[in-house]
């Protein structure tokens, strides 16, 4: 076979990803504070975005020529007196200071001026944290300068549970110094308020608070050899293999439930659990109206002072191009942020209309829904659908949601239309609640019930929801006390 080479022409398409396509689908997916963090970032690096107020009148704002001028002949015809200063009229110095009480800036004399404002204590905005907690415990203990930097990394290597989790060897590497040394000072800690923090697994944290307990061999004796037998409740092979009576078992389980196995939990900060909606459904008479949450995203706009330039004779060819090269991107930047705004409310509005029985009567009418139902809708992709309901939340008259709640799998029912997986959840949920605590209903009774309120559904499915929901089962949920 000889080789050779030949020319070919030939006809294709295909999808190219440019830069600009990219950035509209990277803005699509972000939910509002990460937006404001993104223009916010285009502001500083491209000079021909700027920022305006909407409601600002740049008629009202800029300085007219003739204001300029009467400004200076009122500052020529000014009398000047040396002996007040600047303009004719004086303050009486006397009255103010009499007016004014005299407020001292040390101790805490100023606290009581008025007696309406809160106190120091009132005006803190948030507790201290886990870490903040221990640290002035720490600081207060009898130790040396050695101890107090291995305590400092203790306390740095505990997780929000109040759990140590990383070993003796590291942190011993860490501090140059030895594990038996890490240990003793991990001894002190776990002596510190919340009782049990410091533990390196539940076994050891439940044995540090079962020392404040008084009598405490039996319990002692169930945490650190039966803790497997207390969480299946077996408590008669406890106390077949404690020897004692069950009555006695019972009383120290009673005990050890009162202990506290995740000592860090008092001290969560919350702060982050705080949710702004991105998009807010109010209901006006009797229709729904869709407003995006526009608030702190900077209104932008392209710089008239480059534009000056731009259509200006002086500037070279290299400036023009650097100002070109940016217009297009800012250009490119505005126009993606009004799409990502269009689709949102888009999207937004094709879900009131379908799911606009849940707006009126709650979960219990969420009607079955997929990302192709508002795709064919609205006539766009599902994956744009999706980029447009990751990460975003909406207010409505029933609470606040993130949008991805509204799309959820259908359950077939005995008889009708089928039902939203969410209300079958919220039917589990609700069943659970209600449920004898001495006599919880297993997933096959859970199936029987659900069978009786018109839902069929399959046993495994039961326990797939109940586990998503943080519902144990029927054994663990049982109590004997």
């Amino acid at each position: 076979m000889a080789l050779e080479l030949k020319q070919s022409l030939r006809l294709s398409q295909q999808l190219v990803m440019t830069p600009q396509l990219q950035q509209a689908i990277k803005l699509l997916q972000l939910n509002r504070l990460e937006l404001a963090e993104h223009v916010m970032g285009e502001l500083l690096e491209n000079p021909i975005l700027e920022e305006y107020a909407e409601n600002a009148d740049e008629e009202d704002v800029k300085e007219t020529k003739q204001d300029k001028i009467e400004k200076v002949e009122d500052a020529k015809t000014k009398e000047v007196d040396p002996q007040k200063g600047e303009g004719s009229d004086d303050i009486n110095w006397e009255n103010y200071l009499n007016s004014q009480p005299y407020t001292p800036s040390y101790g805490g004399a100023a606290r009581d001026i008025d007696p309406d404002l809160p106190s120091f204590e009132a005006t803190l905005t948030r507790a201290d944290s886990l870490a903040e907690h221990l640290m002035s415990q720490l600081h207060l203990t009898r130790m040396s300068d050695h101890e107090m930097n291995i305590g400092a990394v203790v306390i740095g290597n505990l997780d929000d549970n109040g759990y140590l989790v990383s070993s003796l060897e590291d942190m011993a590497r860490k501090t140059r110094t030895t594990p038996e040394e890490v240990e003793k000072v991990l001894k002190k800690i776990q002596e510190f308020d919340p009782i049990g923090v410091g533990a390196r697994d539940l076994r050891e944290c439940l044995l540090i608070q079962a020392k404040q307990i008084p009598h405490n061999d039996l319990i002692r004796k169930i945490i650190e050899n039966h803790l497997h037998d207390l969480e299946r409740k077996a408590y008669p092979a406890i106390s077949k293999a404690c020897g004692v009576p069950p009555d006695q078992v019972i009383a120290a389980v009673k005990e050890i439930t009162k202990l506290e196995p995740k000592p860090g939990r008092p001290f969560y900060d919350e702060s982050s659990q705080y949710i702004t909606p991105d998009i807010y459904v109010y209901k006006v008479g009797d229709e729904y109206v869709i407003v995006q949450n526009e608030d702190g995203l900077p209104k932008l706009r392209i710089s008239n002072f480059y534009q000056s330039v731009l259509r200006g004779n002086h500037s070279s060819s290299m400036t023009k191009e650097y100002i070109n090269d940016k217009l297009r991107s800012a250009v490119w930047l505005i126009r993606s942020i009004h799409q990502r705004q269009r689709t949102i409310y888009k999207v937004t509005e094709s879900i009131v209309k379908i799911q606009r029985d849940f707006l009126e009567r709650g979960i219990s009418a969420l009607k079955p829904m997929v990302l192709r139902d508002v795709a064919e809708d609205i006539g766009m992709h599902e994956s744009t659908v999706s980029r447009v309901t990751a990460n975003k939340y909406i207010h409505t008259p029933q609470g606040v949601y993130e949008l991805k709640f509204f799309f959820n799998s259908s359950i077939k029912r005995v008889e009708g239309a089928d039902v939203a997986s969410e209300v079958v959840k919220e039917k589990i949920k609700t069943i659970v609640v209600a449920e004898d605590p001495r006599r919880p209903y297993s997933d096959q009774e859970l199936v029987e019930l659900l069978r009786q309120l018109n839902i069929d559904i399959a046993r495994r499915t039961v326990a797939k929801y109940r586990e998503m929901l943080g519902i144990l089962s029927s054994s663990k949920r049982k109590r004997l006390f």
